[in-house]
């Protein structure tokens, strides 16, 4: 008879965090309890608690029960227009966070920790690639550094073990959570079609042409799972993509003929700007098309979307460490893409 686990899902309402509870929600041998500041907006099984991590006393006194809690999978993030302004209140979160649930979870067998390919300075400009589980940190600080630090020195000479999971660029949908490609893509798609525009790429020149990787919400979910569960990989890093690169030059065509629209070519603007005032042209769009009624702001970004489309250097991680441990799961990108486009479009988020 296999064991029960109980896996507690920290940012639970997040993209992440979402696809995490659904997988889990269909494992016979999983319970799961989510843990954000927010009620769940999908349907799960899991039992909700209401955490404030920034809060010490909240997290005294919403974790200190969760003696059932075997697993834990950290997805929290606060995000900040200056990358270099979500250290402090990240790093403070989990510090927060970690003894509480430590002293808590008497049976307590690991903590996966979610990361990303800041770790390796991908924010900042051109970067060693293929990037690798052993490449040494760079000189500019950042919260995952703090956090996995904080969580090697706690799991030290203890019965837990700890991962690290380090995806780029998450593709999911979480409603109330903007900074998502895929959300920003199909809306911005559907505006442009809206006006009779044709689909051009707001980037610069050397975005459209430079290699890039995206990850699947939900493999990186079953990622997750199997680091947290598999003896192999305790106190281990894993890069987690799809397992394929694209170049938008060449995937753009695709997304315009999805959305039954003309392909145009760069564009590069500021997508605030060129957005400005649009929000009226969606609320039209919803009573139009019959979509669910959520206001632009909680499906996009335009600041994200200056951010995702600017990265004009290649972004290549090397997923051989993780096929070495054992995880051969893989999703062709383009394929993802107009997946879950279709299922923005069959769940009335979009026309």
């Amino acid at each position: 008879m296999t064991m029960k686990k109980t896996a507690l899902v920290v940012g639970a309402t997040g993209v992440s965090g979402r696809a995490l509870i659904n997988y889990l929600d269909r494992q016979e041998d999983w319970s799961v309890i989510g843990l954000s500041r927010k009620p769940p907006y999908f349907e799960t099984r899991a039992r909700f608690v209401s955490v404030d991590l920034t809060n010490p006393e909240s997290c005294q006194e919403g974790l200190s029960g969760l003696s059932e809690v075997t697993h834990v999978f950290y997805t929290a993030y606060v995000d900040n227009k200056v990358i270099a302004e979500t250290r402090a209140p990240n790093a403070r979160m989990f510090a927060n966070f970690l003894p509480v649930i430590e002293k808590a979870a008497k049976n307590l067998q690991h903590v996966c920790l979610l990361q990303g390919t800041k770790y390796y300075g991908q924010y900042l400009g051109p970067f060693k690639t293929p990037a690798k589980e052993t490449d040494p940190r760079i000189s500019v600080p950042h919260f995952y550094y703090d956090q996995q630090d904080l969580l090697m020195a706690a799991s030290e000479g203890k019965d837990w073990s700890w991962s690290a999971a380090r995806p780029h660029v998450i593709c999911g949908f979480a409603l109330g959570n903007p900074l998502n490609l895929v959300a920003t893509i199909a809306v911005y798609a559907s505006l442009l079609r809206e006006m009779g525009e044709p689909l051009g790429f707001p980037g610069k020149p050397g975005a459209f042409t430079s290699i890039y990787q995206a990850t699947d919400a939900d493999l990186l979910a079953k990622a997750m799972v199997w680091m947290s569960i598999s003896p192999q990989c305790a106190n281990e890093a894993f890069n987690i993509t799809n397992g394929d690169f694209f170049r938008y030059q060449n995937m753009w065509p695709v997304f315009a003929r999805h959305f039954g629209m003309q392909a145009g070519g760069v564009e590069t603007m500021d997508v605030p700007s060129r957005m400005r005032g649009t929000d009226k042209l969606w609320d039209t769009m919803v009573e139009k098309y019959r979509l669910q009624r959520h206001p632009l702001s909680l499906l996009v970004n335009w600041d994200f979307a200056n951010y995702a489309f600017s990265n004009d250097w290649d972004v290549m991680s090397d997923t051989t460490k993780c096929r070495k441990f054992g995880f051969l799961d893989f999703i062709d990108s383009e394929q993802m893409f107009l997946d879950q486009f279709s299922a923005l479009q069959r769940d009335k988020i979009i026309p």
